[in-house]
């Protein structure tokens, strides 16, 4: 029932803006934990060591002060505890500002004012968007919410589920890492190493739950859900990360379109797998599709979770 309710405050409220939301202060640490790092250890060896005790203190720092919120809370009234833990949970999940964000970018796009999506596409990916065309900025955005239903949405839920408000809060802050050193270039691939294979091994389940569930989504909703299954089966394992594609996957199966291509990232081209077969050419259509699916994914997972929880604790 406690991610019923964080699920619906989700909905509700989103991210309020100036809200001092958890993963702030999670960023926060990381980066003055980084500027320690960066003072002190010098060479790629020391640098790697460095990220691996940066990620163990930053997730442990999270998990127990997560635990000892709710545990002094607890003392204080178990109703205001279990409130406590709700409001953890909600601040884990990114349902409604996933949804606002496809569409800060659809709408300067449906008034053809390519200058300003481009700019509303930037918050949201890390591909350079300052030259793309109509075509690639619903790219972005479809690719940015397919890999974020399981980032944002299923993954801290099936954590939650697992180990209540600790357990999706430590996701949250590994997911922080990632975001903010995961990086394989030549500044982040000592000292993010180890966030960036803890994200992975964290998401390995998650991912491939949202590319299931897509598949049923858009049966449930009336799309390809045929040609999302199969395009899922053939394509989830094409990117070189070995969770991002599965969302993708079966999202341009569902849509009949093709993701992935060439992104450029600081003036640099990258060529990133494709995905899907393109049987009909990207539409602002289908960011409205994307986000229909989104959420219609995000309550099968509710619902799935709910039952196994309580079918193991039947078990037990």
């Amino acid at each position: 029932m406690k991610v019923f309710l964080a699920y619906i405050l989700d909905l509700i409220l989103g991210d309020p803006e100036g809200y001092p939301h958890p993963v702030r202060l999670i960023g926060s640490l990381i980066s003055k934990e980084e500027r320690i790092i960066r003072k002190y250890a010098k060479g790629e060896r020391a640098l790697k060591i460095a990220g691996f005790v940066m990620c163990f203190l930053t997730i442990a720092t999270v998990y127990f002060t997560t635990y000892f919120a709710l545990y002094l809370a607890g003392i204080i009234n178990r109703y205001f505890q279990y409130l406590l833990e709700v409001v953890f949970i909600y601040t884990t999940l990114a349902t409604k500002d996933l949804a606002k964000a496809a569409y800060r970018v659809f709408k300067p796009l449906e008034e053809k004012d390519l200058e300003t999506a481009r700019k509303k596409l930037s918050l949201i990916v890390s591909r350079d968007t300052e030259k793309l065309e109509e075509k690639d900025i619903i790219r972005g955005v479809l690719e940015t919410v397919s890999e974020n239903i399981s980032d944002g949405i299923i993954a801290p839920m099936f954590y939650a589920f697992l180990g209540g408000a600790p357990l999706a809060m430590l996701y949250k802050a590994a997911s922080t890492l990632d975001s903010m050193v995961g990086y394989k270039n030549e500044k982040y691939k000592d000292l993010g190493f180890a966030s960036a294979k803890l994200d992975d091994i964290l998401n390995f389940i998650p991912a491939r739950i949202t590319g299931v569930l897509i598949v049923v989504s858009s049966f449930l909703l009336g799309y390809d859900y045929k040609n999302s299954f199969r395009i899922f089966m053939r394509d989830r394992l094409k990117h070189e990360s070995p969770n991002s594609a599965h969302g993708e996957a079966a999202l341009a199966g569902a849509l009949g379109v093709e993701l992935g291509g060439i992104n450029y990232y600081f003036g640099k081209p990258v060529i990133k797998p494709r995905l899907g077969d393109k049987k009909v050419d990207l539409s602002l259509k289908h960011i409205k599709d994307s986000v229909k699916i989104m959420y219609m994914t995000s309550f099968i997972g509710l619902i799935v979770f709910y039952l196994l929880e309580n079918f193991f604790k039947k078990l037990i």
